[in-house]
């Protein structure tokens, strides 16, 4: 097992150095120069220049790639071109806004996705069966900002149950200590402000998990249908076990395995993933933060954004994998 995540963590230093000259390629593509960017139209032409010289863009790319891998090996992320401020220290609370409704949402996807399918392939071809595969289909194909949209107007704008931006009330706000609302909440003992973090939560965690419930619930039915016919559920049913623990304790144990590998991909994707989310619902994170440094061309924030989404993306499928050998045991890695 140690061998196989050494290898694991091997692999990764060769896929996130060609993340990062692919992005540091592709950024510097897009037409507009950040010193014009950052001073604006009206800047004349020498204060351009002195900019340009000051921020580097006048080496060749060659030099500035390298200047910048030699800072990310240090653990050095770089400075933001518009604000002159740390990228790690920008960075965290727009990660960590992020990273709380990916996991609202993913849990949220797994808890109703997984049972959904499950009861789906219990009850095949009943009434449920046809309601949820059809649900699942509409949640796949519906885009999510016409949902989220819905969802403020409904919610918010005529039942009044849900505000509609931000995470947490503006008056009376507890201090961030790790930028998790709802860890910061519960350390102060604000359980009233805490209330009102889940109520932020509350649509845009439903606008994103809309698309991965669907998934996992098409997914966990496939692979639940398979199962349910092999001969060890045919036996359990024969032993006269209710059928709630066969399904749930027999069949699912060996159809999850499929189901954990979405899961993984999905809970990668919403990390990079949720800028139309972040923007309808005004959600300060991660997405919206990248998103404003492309209009600025803000290299360093562009470049170090993306490279910590890549590596939270490629841990998540590490830990996925390792996932695999706890719940069936037949699995090795050596």
């Amino acid at each position: 097992m140690l061998n196989y995540i050494g290898k694991r963590l091997l692999h990764l230093i060769p896929v996130l150095l060609g993340m990062t000259f692919i992005v540091f390629m592709i950024i510097r593509a897009i037409p507009g120069n950040p010193a014009q960017m950052i001073l604006g139209q009206q800047a004349t032409k020498e204060a351009v220049e002195a900019l340009t010289v000051k921020l580097g863009l006048d080496n060749p790319w060659y030099i500035q790639y390298f200047k910048y891998l030699g800072a990310i090996l240090k653990g050095d992320l770089g400075e933001s071109m518009r604000t002159h401020a740390p990228v790690a220290d920008e960075l965290w609370p727009y990660l960590a806004a992020t990273a709380e409704l990916a996991i609202f949402a993913i849990i949220i996807a797994i808890v109703v996705g997984i049972n959904a399918g499950i009861i789906s392939a219990w009850f095949q071809n009943s009434w449920f069966d046809y309601t949820a595969m059809v649900l699942a289909l509409v949640g796949v194909s519906m885009p999510i900002f016409w949902l989220g949209l819905m969802e403020q107007w409904l919610f918010s704008l005529e039942l009044g149950w849900l505000p509609t931006t931000g995470r947490m009330q503006v008056r009376d706000p507890v201090a961030s200590i790790t930028n998790l609302y709802v860890i910061d909440t519960i350390i102060a003992g604000r359980f009233d402000q805490l209330w009102q973090v889940i109520r932020h939560l509350i649509l845009p965690g439903f606008a994103l998990a809309t698309i991965p419930m669907a998934i996992i619930a098409r997914m966990t039915r496939s692979s639940m249908l398979e199962v349910m016919r092999s001969d060890f559920i045919r036996t359990a049913r024969a032993k006269g076990q209710k059928m709630f623990w066969v399904v749930y304790k027999h069949a699912l144990k060996n159809a999850i395995i499929p189901v954990l590998t979405v899961i993984g991909l999905q809970m990668g994707m919403l990390l990079g993933g949720a800028i139309l989310t972040e923007t309808i619902f005004a959600w300060p994170g991660v997405g919206r933060y990248i998103y404003d440094a492309i209009g600025y061309r803000d290299y360093p924030v562009i470049q170090s954004g993306i490279l910590i989404i890549a590596f939270f993306f490629v841990m998540i499928n590490l830990f996925v994998d390792l996932l695999y050998s706890f719940i069936d045991p037949r699995i090795k890695y050596d």
